[in-house]
């Protein structure tokens, strides 16, 4: 370990920054975050510092650097584009035990800036040792997507609770069960609302009745299948899932970012193979609720549109039961994003409807007349199987034999194909193509855009263009 990590409390402690251009300006910054007592010292200053010094946030000494100017001070900063000076500045330090930084400099550098995740009060702090910043840097930003907004206010809030919670368990062990309690609560996610007030009460009320953990649902859509593709929120809720409820659609690399130890439980339908029913699906997501459990209800695309996410959660709302909606990219943005197809264009569509292939048994018959007209798209989905219909629907209700047609298999996922033709050959391009779910079906003028707006970054693509046909329309 080249550097122990400490966190320093700089409360109107002095420091000195020695520079007064950007450079300088970034690392006075950073000390006024910290509440530090900030003197610069430069012959000239850029006018962001001149600015702070006006606002009395800290204080500049217009001058030349010498050695007897770094006495008094806690931490100093060297900060010019001159070598020479820089090297003064960490001799005088040296000599006088004082911590010192020379920016870009690591040999000549006593403490260093780390790249900060700040949840205030909670810090999170990646180094290199000087060696690779910008790999920590990235690494930071990798951290800021996993550490979730409300963490901070969450520490805030519990940390008011510890002399309470000090004097109501003495055993420390005592203590620890009753923190990780509260952390597996409702006491989260209402602090994640936004709700503190109500978060205190319930903290209260655990703290004065040690009442079990209460289970909550979180119905999370996970969009098509590339992870990069998940929400913030989607992510976090799946860190803290101990059950984790999900169906075939959700991809294996989206499942390789739940919660190691939570419980995975498949209730994925697939055409023609229901292996569990949606009423049991209803209820086992309010059993395990009633269990106490955080249940993460993973859907792919999103939950509220062809997921059936409205039907669980007004089974978990008729019961009681806690929940919260996550909503997903769903399969017609992202596959036809992937795919390099606009779902309206001026020049090609003013209107998109959304429609599924696969309705509910004894359900209304689409409104064909208003699909089947021209200018607009149509997003399908699940309409493999059901294709021979769609096509002849279509064409018997105006819409033209040479319309364009798009078949994106796998949407947004490594191995992505995408079929283009006429509408006139939706069917044989799928029979051809052995093309298998999951699968999107977009039908209308902007499904010829595909071979001039595709892009290879990170599917591959295969298209099929058929000889034109005659317009039997």
């Amino acid at each position: 370990m080249q550097y122990l990590p400490i966190f320093t409390k700089l409360d109107d402690k002095p420091v000195l920054v020695i520079g007064g251009g950007e450079v300088a300006l970034r690392k006075s910054q950073a000390f006024l975050k910290a509440r530090a007592k900030v003197t610069v010292i430069a012959p000239e200053f850029c006018a962001e510092l001149e600015a702070l010094a006006k606002q009395q946030k800290l204080t500049l000494q217009r001058a030349y650097f010498q050695p007897e100017q770094v006495l008094g001070y806690m931490l100093i900063i060297a900060a010019t584009d001159n070598d020479t000076v820089n090297t003064q500045v960490f001799e005088a330090a040296e000599q006088h035990n004082i911590f010192v930084n020379v920016v870009d400099d690591q040999p000549k550098c006593r403490f260093i800036f780390p790249s900060i995740v700040d949840r205030d009060p909670i810090t999170i702090a990646i180094s290199s040792a000087g060696t690779a910043p910008v790999l920590a840097r990235r690494l930071r930003e990798k951290l800021e997507t996993l550490i979730p907004q409300h963490i901070g206010a969450l520490a805030k809030l519990v940390g008011s609770f510890r002399k309470q919670v000090k004097q109501r368990f003495t055993s420390f062990d005592d203590r620890r069960q009753f923190w990780e309690r509260v952390f597996d609560s409702n006491v989260v996610s209402t602090v994640q609302k936004g709700n503190i007030e109500q978060a205190s009460d319930e903290l209260t009320t655990m703290l004065d009745d040690n009442l079990p953990p209460q289970g909550e649902v979180y119905v999370v859509g996970a969009g098509p299948g590339d992870p990069e593709l998940l929400t913030l929120k989607a992510l976090q809720l799946m860190q803290q899932a101990d059950v984790v409820v999900y169906d075939y659609l959700v991809s294996d690399e989206i499942m390789e970012l739940v919660r190691r130890d939570a419980e995975l439980i498949c209730v994925g339908k697939r055409a023609g193979d229901h292996s569990v029913p949606q009423e049991r699906t209803n209820e086992l997501l309010v059993e395990l609720a009633q269990q106490g459990k955080k249940v993460c209800r993973i859907k792919g695309g999103d939950p509220f549109i062809y997921g059936r996410g409205g039907e669980e959660v007004q089974v978990l709302a008729s019961h009681g039961v806690s929940y919260q909606i996550v909503p997903g990219i769903t399969a017609a943005a992202g596959c036809s994003a992937y795919a390099g197809i606009p779902l309206t264009h001026r020049d090609h569509a003013q209107a998109i409807q959304f429609v599924t292939g696969h309705c509910k048994k004894d359900g209304q018959e689409l409104d064909w007349p208003s699909l089947a007209k021209p200018n607009q798209t149509l997003a399908i989905y699940m309409g493999v199987i059901k294709s021979p219909h769609i096509q002849s629907q279509l064409l018997a209700h105006g819409r033209s034999a040479t319309t364009p047609v798009a078949i994106v298999e796998n949407g947004t996922r490594k191995d992505q194909r995408v079929i283009t033709g006429q509408l006139a050959q939706l069917s044989e391009l799928i029979e051809t193509h052995a093309i298998q779910s999951p699968a999107l079906l977009i039908i209308g003028e902007v499904a010829s855009l595909h071979q001039q707006l595709a892009w290879f970054g990170k599917t591959t693509q295969t298209s099929s263009f058929a000889q034109p046909l005659t317009d039997v329309a």
